[in-house]
């Protein structure tokens, strides 16, 4: 790409020096760098491209980073990073040691606040824009929510509390009508019907048009504009406008990619008091066509492609051999086999039907099958409710996500015992997306709480018995969670049949050395015990234990009454609190006399990078089990 204007800034202010006749320039840079950029290194794609405009008139009206702003989730702020002295970096984005793939307050002084889950924009804009008020400085906040991250319920509690406090906040609402995949719920089609409103937008223009700017006639004008859009609202949508019944004032909806108007509004809305929400429609992938015509599959972009036709270029291997398909996949298989023999399995998710599969059974059984927004709380107890209706809920979250709901799976589901299982996607470590996402906490969290069941399947086999056993009831709140990509068996589809809870299996037998794992790195460990055998002769005891809670006490008193001098367990999950420490407490109930090591995820958030790169990093690979057993030998 040539070097133009986008080359010339290298922070906000060198924007600010530019006429707004040369924005549409920098946008038009902007996005032919983002495309170019995630061609050569996949990331988060159709919602950047959709906000180039947006971000480039936020940057030029707002005195960053002196004036506040906020991106919701994080994923739609690349171009926020290549504005504010990235641009040169960005090539490193989402790799090991490189830029976050989400804003980072260690990073960059222009990242107001670190994001990563939803939802969570308003409420951190209104703790900074009060927090301005106490210390009695003036600077603007802006919070920018969407792609799917209005439909958080914890947007609401922060627009619900804004209006009472009179925070100087602007809310920009980037509707694209979309998440990952397309948005549901009230609230979704509320924001269609309100844009899409012919009557509505002809009759606002036309007052507008009539009336002038705000700038033209004061204030008096202002407050005419402002009730006569009150009274069309109410009048042509038939029903109040939901922002303004929150007390805030509402403007919009406007063309989210007209640079040059969204600078003028946002300059009057600088001059306005109170919190404000302003309504931006834009397109997710906008500019690249592939992107428009397929925005799920361009969220994020599926592999080095082609910028001009979007072909993804096939890595070189040879395509005709097999290899393991993901876990999702034989999740999104297995609950469709299930649920045809079983009227009673109903499936849920939070907003994430592709990345969990759960868009197989939405369309072979679309009545049994529910997507509900990004509402993991709401997931959980409306998974409760269907179970107190004699359901089998299968309820679909991703690890790091499950941490949102804690409570209701507490409150809601185990307190009251009731059957619903939880399958926890991304377990472990997620690679690229970093601390945000890797879902290295469920283990620990989940085996604390009573009538809970903890397993995790080390294999597609597994993962398969476990779902056709816990599709029955009577085992009460039951969480099973496997990793991001794929597994170890290319013949994945085995003949089902039921596990017992709480028993794990021997994998191999030796003496000396007894290694517990748990979950997917049990594989890692049957790699490592090979090569142990064949450098040193010796054989190692291997258990693939199934099962955080219940531990299989047989298998530890078997282990404290063999005489073994070490045992190693082996986790994707943290070591403090997590299967080694449940391990390590049982067996300090018994007569074992050895020493326990345990192998996991160190007490520290660990950044992004490659599965791969952080299982090493952790010391958990099969290289670090072998490390870990040849110092001991």
């Amino acid at each position: 790409m040539e070097k133009n204007i986008l080359y010339t800034i290298n922070s906000p202010e060198d924007l600010r020096r530019l006429s707004i006749k040369e924005l549409d320039e920098v946008c038009k840079e902007l996005r032919e760098f983002i495309l170019k950029s995630n061609a050569e290194n996949p990331g988060h794609l159709g919602a950047n491209l959709g906000v180039v405009e947006l971000t480039v008139a936020l940057h030029y009206v707002y005195n960053t980073p002196e004036d506040k702003l906020i991106w919701d989730v994080g994923h739609q702020a690349y171009g926020h990073k290549i504005l504010t002295g990235r641009r040169e970096t960005f090539h490193t984005n989402r790799k090991y040691q490189g830029l976050s793939g989400f804003p980072n307050r260690e990073e960059s002084i222009y990242d107001a606040f670190g994001v990563g889950h939803s939802s969570t924009s308003i409420s951190a804009g209104l703790g900074m824009s009060v927090g301005t008020a106490l210390s009695k400085e003036d600077r603007k906040v802006v919070a920018v929510i969407g792609d799917g991250s209005m439909t958080g319920g914890m947007a609401f509690e922060g627009l619900n509390n804004a209006a009472i406090t009179k925070s100087d906040i602007l809310v920009v609402l980037n509707d694209n009508q979309m998440a990952i995949d397309p948005n549901v719920g009230g609230v979704s089609q509320y924001l269609v019907n309100m844009s899409t409103s012919s009557a509505y937008n002809k009759l606002r223009n036309d007052v507008w048009n009539l009336l002038g700017s705000m700038n033209s006639f004061g204030p008096k004008a202002r407050k005419i504009v402002h009730q006569t859009q009150s009274g069309l609202k109410s009048m042509i949508l038939r029903s109040s406008n939901l922002f303004e019944g929150l007390n805030f004032r509402y403007f919009g909806p406007i063309d989210g990619h007209d640079t040059e108007n969204m600078v003028r509004i946002m300059n009057d809305l600088k001059k306005i008091k109170g919190p404000k929400l302003l309504h931006v429609i834009t397109k997710k992938g906008k500019g690249f066509k592939p992107a428009e015509e397929d925005q799920t599959k361009w969220h994020a972009a599926p592999g080095k492609f082609d910028t001009e036709t979007g072909a993804v270029f096939k890595s070189p291997t040879n395509e005709e051999v097999k290899s393991p398909i993901k876990y999702q996949d034989v999740f999104g298989e297995t609950i469709v086999e299930l649920a045809k023999e079983n009227e009673d399995i109903v499936g849920i998710t939070p907003a994430m039907p592709t990345g969990c599969s759960l868009n197989k059974m939405m369309k072979e059984f679309p009545e049994r099958s529910f997507d509900v927004g990004i509402a993991e709380q709401h997931a959980v107890t409306f998974s409760a409710g269907l179970a107190c209706e004699g359901k089998m809920p299968f309820c679909n979250i991703y690890s790091s996500f499950m941490q949102r709901a804690y409570d209701q799976v507490i409150h809601d589901v185990a307190l009251q015992n009731l059957d619903v299982t939880f399958f926890l996607d991304r377990g472990g470590f997620v690679g690229a997306d970093g601390a945000t996402h890797h879902g290295v906490f469920d283990l620990a969290y989940f085996r604390i709480i009573p009538n809970m069941t903890v397993a995790a399947p080390m294999d597609e086999w597994e993962l398969r018995n476990m779902m056709y056993t816990y599709q029955n009831k009577g085992y009460g709140p039951v969480s099973i969670r496997y990793p991001r990509g794929k597994g170890v068996k290319i013949d994945w589809q085995n003949k089902m049949e039921k596990v017992i809870p709480g028993k794990g299996r021997l994998l191999r037998k030796g003496e000396k050395i007894a290694v517990l794992s748990i979950g997917h790195p049990g594989n890692f460990v049957i790699d490592a015990l090979d090569i142990i055998e064949s450098r040193h002769g010796i054989k190692l005891t291997h258990y693939d234990m199934r099962y955080v809670k219940p531990l299989d006490k047989d298998i530890l008193n078997d282990i404290a009454t063999s005489n073994y001098d070490y045992v190693i367990t082996v986790e994707d999950g943290v070591i403090q609190g997590g299967f080694g420490t449940a391990v390590w407490e049982e067996l300090s109930l018994t007569s074992f006399k050895g020493r326990i090591i345990r192998l996991g995820v160190p007490d520290k958030f660990i950044e992004h990078g490659t599965q791969d790169d952080l299982y090493r990093l952790s010391g958990f690979d099969r290289d670090g089990i072998v490390r870990t057993i040849e110092e001991i030998i």
